[in-house]
């Protein structure tokens, strides 16, 4: 995903310069350099931009003789100069990088997306059927979410986990480097501890390779690892609701990120372990609770649900997410992958305004293909499991009311699902920005909802298993 940063004025100092110099309109720049002649206004008003749209603004500048444009250091270090990356001026540590930044491409997009489709709510079952295959060991039912977003998911299969394994003890870590997702996250979970006191919930911002084991790899990250225990007082789900809002502070100032100065990913500034449990169940709990320096991983599940942009190569996806996910596994762990995979109406709507668009390149088979690969000789003691479309297929749709897709579909129904449309196929702002200007996109998207009587769109699945034996 795209990561959107604050610019500073001197940006805007650099494009008006530019503008002056060549006598040029600002929205001629903007057209010219990002196809978008808002572009300009857009900064004015405050908008965020990407590292790939700055590198875009300084390409153009180059080719009319103009140095690069003044950014904040973070951004600055990301911008390609002569086919290269334009080395670092300062280490890490200096500046004062921009942090707890948004980390979709457009957050509202993504809330937008979450309040009117189905995708968690059907995930969240998908993952209930596979609890039916898990063979949990004493001291706890131990499971790991390799991407908690607004915590929606996980709250749900915990309670489907209470329905199944009512007095086994829960130890369960969700990993998420979003500080506004960990917030969401948090603020559902404390009716979790109400219903199911036997609880420890571990929430971490650490990368896939080390945030199994709660142990960074990096000499210097180990160093400056900020272990943080909460006990959680009292029997009711309004006090545990209280101490967990309490923890806003502690969350602003230590779950930061910044972007990495090699990929323009969001890496943490600090690793971070939070570990909440019931104090009334630390007895209980004991051999559960994790501690600093000995935790380990052996999961009975695992799950990995859209952890990775659709995009990036499959061998990507094998060694950065599903290969060290897999690692994490117990003996009978279950691993369960679950992405888009296109042929829906919501790939439709997009094939409408960009013909040629591919975003789901890679389906399931080269996923495991690649673990397989990836995994080497420790690949036979996994069983990797792609299933038929029948099982591994499913689909989730949008919610409308059953008179908004008629023959007048209103406004706001298409903007709900053109926002879906493009959300789901990762389509970036910058080429979003090119056609809103035209009633095409909206036309295209009520094309297909009356087509089609509604709009829907498909997942496919995929588990990786670890050998009992």
């Amino acid at each position: 995903m795209l990561t959107e940063v604050a610019h500073d004025g001197a940006l805007l100092d650099s494009i008006a310069e530019f503008c002056r110099r060549l006598g040029m309109a600002e929205s001629t720049f903007g057209r010219r350099a990002v196809n978008d002649g808002k572009f300009v206004a857009r900064l004015r008003d405050g908008a965020r931009i990407t590292p790939e749209t700055l590198e875009r603004v300084s390409l153009y500048m180059a080719r009319h003789g103009a140095a690069a444009p003044s950014a904040p250091p973070e951004l600055r270090k990301l911008i390609r100069v002569g086919g290269r990356r334009e080395a670092p001026a300062h280490s890490a540590s200096e500046g004062a990088p921009s942090r707890n930044f948004r980390f979709f491409d457009n957050r509202q997009k993504y809330l937008l997306f979450v309040s009117t489709c189905g995708e968690k709510e059907t995930i969240a079952r998908r993952v209930g059927m596979e609890l039916a295959h898990l063979h949990p060991r004493p001291p706890a039912v131990r499971v790991f979410d390799a991407g908690m977003g607004d915590g929606t998911v996980f709250t749900r299969v915990m309670r489907e986990m209470h329905r199944r394994f009512p007095t086994m003890p829960f130890y369960l870590v969700g990993k998420e480097i979003s500080l506004e997702d960990v917030r969401l996250s948090l603020a559902k979970m404390a009716d979790r501890f109400f219903e199911h006191p036997a609880t420890v919930l571990v929430v971490t911002n650490m990368y896939y390779s080390e945030a199994p084991w709660l142990a960074p790899k990096a000499l210097s990250a180990a160093s400056s690892l900020l272990w943080h225990e909460v006990p959680l007082a009292g029997g009711t789900a309004h006090e545990f609701s209280e101490q967990i809002s309490a923890l806003e502070p502690f969350l602003a100032r230590n779950w930061q990120a910044r972007h990495s100065p090699k990929t323009g990913n969001p890496i943490y500034e600090r690793p971070v372990v939070l570990v909440l449990y019931r104090d009334d169940f630390r007895f209980l709990l004991d051999d559960v609770i994790p501690r600093q320096g000995k935790a380990r991983a052996d999961y009975d599940l695992v799950m990995a649900s859209q952890p990775y942009r659709a995009r990036v190569p499959a061998e990507f996806k094998a060694s950065k997410v599903i290969a060290p996910l897999a690692r994490g596994l117990g003996p009978g762990g279950r691993l369960l992958g679950i992405h888009s995979c296109g042929r829906d109406p919501g790939l439709e709507i997009v094939r409408k305004v960009w013909p040629e668009e591919d975003p789901f390149r890679t389906g399931r088979h080269d996923v495991l293909r690649a673990v397989r690969a990836e995994l080497g000789k420790e690949g036979r003691h996994y069983n990797f499991n792609a299933y038929s479309d029948a099982r591994a297929v499913f689909r989730y749709d949008m919610h409308t009311l059953p008179t908004e897709v008629s023959e007048s579909i209103g406004t706001s129904t298409l903007f709900a699902a053109w926002n879906a449309a493009v959300y789901v196929a990762q389509i970036d702002d910058e080429r979003l920005a090119a056609v809103l200007g035209e009633r095409r996109y909206l036309d295209a998207t009520r094309e297909v909802l009356q087509s089609h009587g509604g709009l829907w769109f498909l997942d496919e699945s995929y588990v990786v298993s670890r050998k009992r034996g």
